[in-house]
């Protein structure tokens, strides 16, 4: 994990790996949990006996509940020490190129893609690569945007 002293200590960072979280597991009382926050109770999600046969062979994490680690698999990749808050901005060029598989672990890595100044503070681009344990490709690719005020 990358801790930065500033602002401009995060700034001068561009384009730079800022950290790699811990692993954590998804499993199906998760993926309930997120259906039913959601109202997305689709089978290969929720329905092991079902999903078994299905094209995965089991259950699946939701797409969105995938990029919804991201505030969790973020405080283990930096941190910005000095600031008042911190506010989710948005996500750009959200992908999803492999399944996550209920049951398994995954990790974000975190590279800082720009820092633009805002008033009372700086927007940033962090680019989270999503992967897992048993490798190939990432579950999910996205920009995220945050802004930071001192």
């Amino acid at each position: 994990m990358t801790t930065f002293a500033t602002l401009e200590d995060l700034a001068a960072a561009v384009g730079t790996e800022l950290g790699t979280s811990d692993w954590h597991l998804v499993d199906q009382r998760r993926v309930d949990l997120f259906a039913e926050a959601t109202g997305d109770h689709q089978w290969i999600h929720v329905d092991p006996e079902r999903a078994k046969d299905g094209p995965f062979g089991t259950t699946i994490a939701h797409g969105y509940l995938t990029l919804s680690l991201i505030p969790v698999l973020a405080k283990e990749c930096y941190a910005v020490e000095g600031v008042r808050m911190a506010v989710n901005y948005g996500s750009e060029k959200v992908r999803f190129p492999a399944p996550v598989p209920v049951g398994s672990s995954v990790r974000a890595t975190a590279e800082l893609v720009s820092a633009e100044p805002v008033a009372g503070g700086l927007q940033v681009v962090v680019r989270y690569t999503i992967v897992g344990e048993q490798g190939g490709k990432p579950h999910c690719v996205a920009d995220t945007i945050t802004r930071f005020y001192a």
